[in-house]
């Protein structure tokens, strides 16, 4: 599979996939963010989601994939130590704020800093037509949050904060995006830093989360069952989630790929409104089509 995979490098084939990877990035990373921001603590969903991961990929990196060459090792530090960082304070945005006006901000800064980055490292640059679509994008993602702020009912007395954080976390999400693509190019078989990244990455949050968890009353620990469960389920959408933006920014575009990935935030008004019971009116569905047909710009301008 690596090697068809690499053969469709820069061709229109490698383009189509990396448009079907991102868009199902999209719809997955959202999904994500609902589990992290579910009915468990933030910081609890995301050690067992890192632990449930790590054991799964864990046989893949030893006996399924290739061996990392010896500067792929550096580069896999660099990644957990960034991943660390944003997964730290989206916990923390997450436990101040309601997931449907944090995580439209997070993913509204995202697709700046990352078209940005890869102009600068890749040498991939957008042209005026996409840089409207981006501009529309990032305008609906916005309105999306500002929309939810105005009608948020509760925990308005942390929300600034959360916004705060929401914002900062955004600007790691570009740098893990950029850097991670740098690191998926680096080396000759992508699985082999997918593999290796879960791995490496898995190996901070459970402890955290563990403190946490004895810290906690014993009658305000969760249940280890449906925890653990959840980390399961969280595990698997993360395999694919990542590794579907990862595989797309190898084929294609790097910034391409990050803005049609933002069209998550309409996913996760989705969810908000069918799981989470949030109230969906017209404003918010044309704020939602308003971030499609950014992507759509985008797209059509490249």
């Amino acid at each position: 599979m690596s090697a068809w995979l690499i053969s469709l490098e820069g061709t229109e084939a490698g383009h189509d996939l990396a448009l079907l990877l991102a868009l199902s990035a999209a719809f997955l990373h959202a999904l994500f963010g609902a589990l992290q921001k579910g009915r468990h603590d933030p910081w609890l969903s995301r050690g067992a989601i890192d632990f449930s991961y790590g054991l799964m990929a864990l046989p893949f990196a030893l006996f399924v994939v290739p061996w990392p060459a010896p500067q792929l090792w550096p580069i896999l530090g660099g990644a957990f130590a960034i991943h660390l960082a944003y997964k730290t304070l989206q916990a923390q945005a997450y436990t101040k704020g309601a997931f449907t006006v944090v995580y439209p901000v997070v993913r509204g800064t995202g697709p700046l800093f990352t078209v940005i980055g890869a102009g600068w490292i890749f040498g991939e640059h957008f042209n005026a037509l996409q840089w409207f679509g981006v501009a529309v994008l990032v305008t609906g993602i916005f309105g999306l949050a500002a929309y939810n702020y105005r009608h948020l009912q509760v925990a308005r007395d942390t929300l600034v904060s959360a916004l705060m954080l929401a914002v900062v976390t955004g600007f790691f999400v570009a740098l893990y995006t950029t850097y991670d693509a740098y690191g998926i190019r680096s080396t000759p078989d992508p699985f082999t830093f997918l593999a290796w990244f879960f791995v490496v990455d898995s190996l901070a949050m459970p402890p955290l989360a563990y403190r946490r968890y004895r810290a906690m009353p014993a009658t305000a620990r969760p249940a280890l069952g449906p925890l653990l469960s959840r980390g399961i389920l969280g595990a698997v959408v993360a395999f694919f989630s990542f590794g579907s933006i990862m595989l797309a920014t190898r084929l294609d575009n790097v910034g391409e790929a990050a803005v049609l990935r933002e069209t998550s935030a309409v996913f996760a008004a989705l969810i908000g409104w069918l799981v989470l019971k949030e109230t969906v009116g017209p404003r918010r569905v044309a704020l939602m089509a308003l971030i499609a047909a950014g992507a759509v710009i985008v797209e059509m301008g490249g």
